[in-house]
């Protein structure tokens, strides 16, 4: 088939233009559990497009209740302005959010969501009268987004560098620990000393002057790094201890992807504010959101002046009506069809299981698996280049689209995958990896 359109003028984003110009992947349709390229070539998708198609791709319901808002209302603008399928969006949203945290900030990306939060955390303990309170706690190996607060906190060092000063914080330690957890199924036994880093970060900086800490519960574009047992919720004591807010990022665990709603819940570790986006529309549209502890929101809300402004914040998109109609659509799908808690019953052990079958493959050096989210770490080559990126190609090959970082696969496929689908993905990840140059 012939070429349809030039590819010179995107610029496309975290990837290697000249390759990929070189020999295109381009993607033009997709329904169910599959994409299909320009050439009309099923592939299967193995990572939900970008962590986000949890209900799988082409869902009518979600495109027919957006064209509907869009003959209603297509825009108005949220500034001193309101819609009521905001307002619904937003009750409907924190029925299943933690006990507590029954506010929603409206963004309109994860990107978004992130730097939202920082900044309630901010307002936050400037309105509590904690001046002093500024200073920001990031982790090592975290994916916060690629705003300036993102990358702050944010512990990839590729996203950092280039981009001048940033916000002042400093990072906890990576919980990844091959040496003593390769190939946990779940959460790893070893390592919620780990955890005691924050404490040690806080006396040496002064309580006084920390806001906030923020981690994934898993981390994703690190390469699907599981916290050990016990580790959250001490992080969760550090942070009360010292009137620290705490940022739980599930903009990747959110929406099912670990077998509950979130991560907080899964691991019953309530945070005060928790970041979401890409699932909570299925990826269908851009949207994101924060949800906040009650008390944080009174707290900012109640110090203001009456009739002023309480919070200098916002988007032109936060809380667009379309949007919201394709997000109280996806709700729908997710409690029809049970979605958002189907990682943690017989399908997430089959993908554990599956997962776990490619264990003694000679490149595989570890395993790492929570509901219907997984990672296969491959040993470094011996030129010292990440050998992840060509695994994709080899897998894209071969009908599977999967996602990589450094010497890693990340896998988190739609929650609509049956047993079929992960037979596949694992044969081909499985043939990929024994076909590897030796070295």
């Amino acid at each position: 088939m012939d070429k349809k359109v030039s590819y010179e003028a995107f610029w496309m984003p975290f990837t290697a233009n000249r390759d990929f110009k070189q020999n295109p992947r381009i993607i033009n349709r997709a329904e169910g559990m599959y994409c299909y390229t320009d050439q009309n070539v099923e592939m299967l998708d193995a990572t939900a497009g970008l962590w986000c198609v949890n209900a799988g791709h082409g869902r009518k319901e979600i495109g027919e209740a957006m064209a509907k808002q869009v003959a209603e209302l297509d825009y108005s603008s949220p500034f001193n302005f309101g819609h009521d399928i905001g307002f619904e969006f937003a009750e409907r949203l924190v029925k299943y959010t933690p006990p507590g945290l029954n506010k929603v900030f409206f963004t309109n990306s994860g990107s978004e969501a992130v730097e939202s939060a920082l900044k309630i955390a901010l307002a936050y303990q400037q309105a509590k009268g904690n001046t002093g309170k500024f200073k920001l706690i990031g982790r090592e190996l975290g994916y916060h987004g690629v705003n300036f607060g993102g990358i702050s906190v944010g512990g990839l060092t590729p996203n950092r560098k280039g981009f001048g000063p940033l916000l002042q914080t400093d990072h906890l330690d990576h919980t990844l620990d091959i040496a003593r957890n390769a190939f946990s199924k779940g959460l790893p036994e070893n390592g919620v000393e780990k955890a005691e880093q924050l404490e040690r970060l806080i006396q040496f900086h002064g309580a006084e002057s920390v806001a906030a800490v923020i981690v994934e519960p898993i981390s994703g574009a690190g390469g699907v790094i599981l916290p050990p047992k016990g580790y959250l919720r001490r992080l969760r004591e550090i942070c009360t201890k010292h009137d620290i807010v705490l940022i739980f990022d599930e903009v990747i665990t959110g929406w099912g992807r670990l077998g509950s709603p979130f991560a907080s819940e899964e691991f019953d570790v309530i945070p005060d504010l928790i970041t979401s986006a890409k699932g909570i529309s299925s990826g269908v549209v851009p949207l994101g959101a924060v949800f906040v502890q009650d008390k944080i929101y009174e707290t900012v809300v109640n110090n203001a002046p009456e009739g002023a402004v309480e919070f200098f914040h916002g988007y032109t998109y936060s809380g667009h009506p379309v949007a919201c109609a394709a997000g109280l659509a996806t709700l729908d799908i997710y409690e029809k069809e049970g979605l958002l808690t189907r990682g943690s019953g017989e399908i997430g052990q089959y993908f554990e299981d599956g997962l776990h079958s490619l264990k003694g493959i000679g490149s595989i050096v570890d395993i790492r698996n929570y509901g219907l989210i997984g990672a296969v770490q491959f040993a470094e080559a011996s030129h010292g280049k990440p050998i992840g990126f060509d695994i994709l190609k080899r897998c894209y090959d071969k009908g599977v689209m999967v996602r990589s970082m450094g010497n890693t696969i990340a896998l988190s496929p739609p929650l609509i995958i049956e047993k079929e689908h992960i037979d596949v993905i694992i044969d081909t990840l499985g043939q990929v990896a024994k076909e590897l140059p030796s070295e």
